[in-house]
């Protein structure tokens, strides 16, 4: 069985998520909850949200289809972060000119599955 979870428009560069996300990919969910509340990452809260809602819509999943789950035997299947758009804004340089500043933000993808035994 498998489900997903999306965050759309996380003001976070995807650089960073992607550092974050690195960690836990392939992980059993318990390890990866684990990986993410201990990390120093500002993300990696973020991403935490994200494999929660993935795990309650396995939980939603099971339940409406009839099929036994054992939430020890979640992993995270795939997780992914791709760039969102970005905020333009502009900042005062010297001599009256303006810099542009790019705010970027995510998307963050995180699908868990069971393993077949």
């Amino acid at each position: 069985m498998e489900a997903r979870a999306i965050q759309r428009m996380v003001r976070q560069s995807p650089r960073k998520m992607r550092l974050v996300v690195d960690l836990i990919r392939g992980r059993p969910v318990n390890e990866a909850f684990s990986i993410l509340k201990f990390s120093k990452k500002g993300a990696a809260r973020q991403v935490s949200k994200v494999l929660l809602s993935a795990v309650a819509n396995a939980r939603e999943r099971s339940l409406k289809t009839s099929q036994r789950l054992e939430e020890t035997s979640l992993y995270v299947k795939a997780a992914a972060v791709d760039p969102g758009p970005m905020l333009k804004r502009f900042q005062p340089a010297a001599m009256g000119r303006a810099t542009p500043l790019k705010k970027r933000t995510s998307h963050v993808t995180i699908l868990v599955a069971t393993k077949e035994s």
